[in-house]
């Protein structure tokens, strides 16, 4: 039996076997729940997405019956622990919420499979910036190059320093950021400049549009970073020890990269014990940070709802999804999406 391993935590780590039945499930089409597949529906895009995506194969490529409830994060993971909700197609492993490390605990529910591996945070600018016969600063690399590119950075306000996008006061992605600008020695060459949320991405997405230069923090999966392209500024890898002691302290002489989160899919374990082939599909399931990336941008420029971008995602990525199931599943599939 394989045993996988997943962050529950900056640090900590859950060991859960892999279902035995899984790879035998592959063999078999035909769906083994003789009742609708309850899926937790996440009040955000890229959930929402990936249970269109899930439930579009489940539906028309094993004849399986599936329905959604609405909810916001701790009572649908309740909802998994007592069987109300089967699955939840992401539980983000770097923070996730305790009512699910307590189920999991309890052995009520089990991770399945590793829905995307690289949700990623950090500090981007264009890649156009960086790289390319037009670039205008090819030796911008890390954070560590910043002090060197205040002018490409100019904050209008004080034009004596760069400017660096910060999220909304009171996020907490805006005391990391803020706590890095300290560690990093910057804060005497950048403006920490706190905006809202929508501001942010304004503010990236005006620059891309007119070719000029910005700095800011962002993250994926997000429909800005599937419809432009970014550079992550270089920083040293993960360690939590500097993690830790960077957030501890009020003035930090050191800082290290985000941690990149591994985002699941779990299900009720008693659904999951009765059910390998259902189970099987889930374990095989797997995309990436900018495949859903790109599937958000997609929503964001055609105003398509999570479902129009699953079957897109479907039509267009037949590549990616048909490894997840047997042949004549994704026959069925395929006729479903033509019709």
């Amino acid at each position: 039996m394989r045993v996988r391993n997943f962050a529950l935590a900056a640090g900590a780590m859950l060991a859960v076997p892999a279902f035995a039945g899984a790879a035998e499930a592959q063999d078999e089409t035909t769906c083994d729940v003789d009742r609708a597949i309850v899926f937790g529906d996440l009040g955000y895009d890229s959930a929402q997405f990936h249970n269109g995506v899930a439930r579009f194969i489940l539906e028309n490529g094993y004849g399986c019956e599936t329905d959604a409830i609405p909810g916001e994060t701790i009572p649908l993971n309740n909802g998994l622990a007592r069987g109300d909700i089967d699955v939840i197609m992401e539980v983000w492993m770097g923070n996730p919420v305790q009512a699910f490390v307590d189920a999991v605990d309890a052995g009520t529910v089990v991770p399945v499979g590793s829905n995307f591996p690289d949700a990623t945070e950090g500090w981007f600018v264009p890649r156009y910036v960086v790289e390319g016969p037009d670039a205008i600063a090819p030796g911008l690399r890390s954070v560590a190059d910043l002090p060197d590119y205040i002018e490409l950075f100019t904050d209008p306000e004080e034009p004596d320093k760069g400017r660096f996008y910060n999220c909304p006061a009171g996020w907490v992605c805006e005391g990391v950021n803020s706590k890095k600008l300290i560690a990093y020695g910057l804060e005497d060459y950048y403006v920490n400049f706190r905006v809202s949320g929508q501001a942010l991405v304004a503010a990236a997405e005006s620059a891309v549009l007119q070719g000029e230069p910005v700095l800011f923090y962002y993250w994926s999966p997000t429909w800005l970073m599937g419809k432009f392209d970014f550079y992550q500024l270089e920083e040293e890898p993960f360690d939590q020890e500097v993690w830790d002691a960077m957030m501890a302290a009020d003035e930090p002489t050191a800082a290290t990269a985000y941690p990149v989160s591994n985002v699941i899919i779990a299900a009720n374990a008693e659904m999951a014990a009765g059910a390998p082939v259902v189970i099987g599909f889930l374990d095989a399931y797997e995309t990436t940070s900018m495949m859903v990336s790109q599937s958000l941008a997609f929503m964001q420029d055609t105003g398509a709802t999570a479902d129009e971008a699953a079957e897109e995602f479907l039509r267009t990525r037949e590549d990616v999804w048909t490894e997840w199931v047997p042949a004549d599943v994704a026959e069925r599939v395929q006729a479903a999406l033509s019709e």
